[in-house]
């Protein structure tokens, strides 16, 4: 079969080689899935530079997020098990933690359903408590991980507030429902958002970014406002003040989604019937700006980690160089 390795850590367009290896061989509690989609990731970026928390062994194909096929024709959604990630025909998944795919979603709009969705739902529901009527903050709104936030915090019943950077980007900010856009480019977030919320600030912040955006949150969220922690994507670590958060009564809040699947899958499995839930009747829809064939992985890895990319990029293996399934 055909799979993308990375032998040398290093940038993806770079680490990335696309060759021809053994199909992969399942161990105990393993299922082998054909791939029909595999969502690119923010995390894939970090696992070809070797940044990131998990560092599989040395060749190992990345694709943390797929829709696959089981033998028996089940459509179903998986986090592969690397080594044997998801750029590649076939990957390995852990049984208990396959997922059937919603049917009202397409293979690459299914596969982008996982972790960002799972993320954000955990992030504002069971760590934010957010509530219909609340102001709803989104860092880099039209990006993966953003975008899936929006759409769960209008499902919620929030106003939504997205931040972006450029016109294209709010452009697909609105499309995604966001009631107020904020171009970081071309506007004073700070200035923006308490003009947008009357001088309050936001009753929840979802920050993806860190650096610059966490110190805007912290000078934007309400009183007994909460910011979710989800990533560091601008590739700094921030340093909260925490007499800040004590003078000003708000809450910081981590989320590591990953940890669930280890201290609480049935949570999980809830998450995934609310989403199928919402997707049934349109609430949420992925967003999947770019379908690309199996040989265009790696430089759409690429784009997704240079930030210039919106919404979500899939790869399809079925997918020819000329655009047909």
């Amino acid at each position: 079969m055909q799979a993308w390795q990375v032998h040398q850590n290093g940038e993806p367009s770079e680490a990335m080689r696309l060759e021809d290896v053994e199909t992969p061989t399942p161990g105990d509690g393993q299922v082998l899935l054909k791939v029909r989609a595999a969502n690119i990731n923010f995390p894939d970026a970090l696992l070809c530079r070797g940044q990131y928390q998990v560092r599989p062994p040395l060749p190992f194909t990345p694709g943390v997020e797929i829709c696959g096929e089981t033998e028996d024709g089940r459509r179903v959604l998986a986090n592969p098990a690397l080594p044997y990630g998801g750029f590649a025909e076939y990957a390995v998944a852990d049984a208990a933690a396959v997922l059937p795919a919603p049917e009202a979603l397409d293979d690459a709009e299914a596969a982008a359903l996982h972790i960002g969705y799972q993320t954000g739902w955990f992030g504002l529901h069971r760590r934010a408590g957010l509530q219909a009527g609340e102001t709803l903050l989104v860092h880099a709104a039209a990006g993966g991980v953003g975008s899936a936030a929006v759409q769960l915090g209008k499902a919620a019943g929030a106003t939504v507030i997205g931040v972006v950077g450029g016109a294209e980007k709010a452009a697909v900010a609105r499309e995604l429902g966001c009631d107020v856009v904020v171009d970081r480019r071309s506007e004073d977030v700070i200035a923006a958002v308490k003009e947008a919320t009357g001088g309050r600030g936001a009753d929840v912040v979802y920050d993806p970014v860190g650096g610059e955006a966490y110190a805007q949150s912290a000078k934007v969220v309400a009183f007994e406002g909460r910011i979710v922690v989800v990533g560091f994507a601008s590739g700094t670590i921030p340093s909260p003040a925490l007499n800040h958060a004590l003078v000003k009564n708000y809450s910081i809040l981590g989320l590591h989604w990953g940890l669930y699947n280890t201290k609480n899958p049935k949570l999980i499995q809830h998450c995934h019937e609310q989403l199928t839930e919402l997707a049934a009747r349109g609430a949420i829809k992925p967003l999947v700006s770019e379908r690309v064939p199996l040989g265009g992985a790696a430089a759409a890895v690429q784009r997704v980690a240079d930030g210039v990319t919106t919404g979500r990029v899939a790869v399809l293996p079925g997918l020819t160089e000329g655009g047909a399934a």
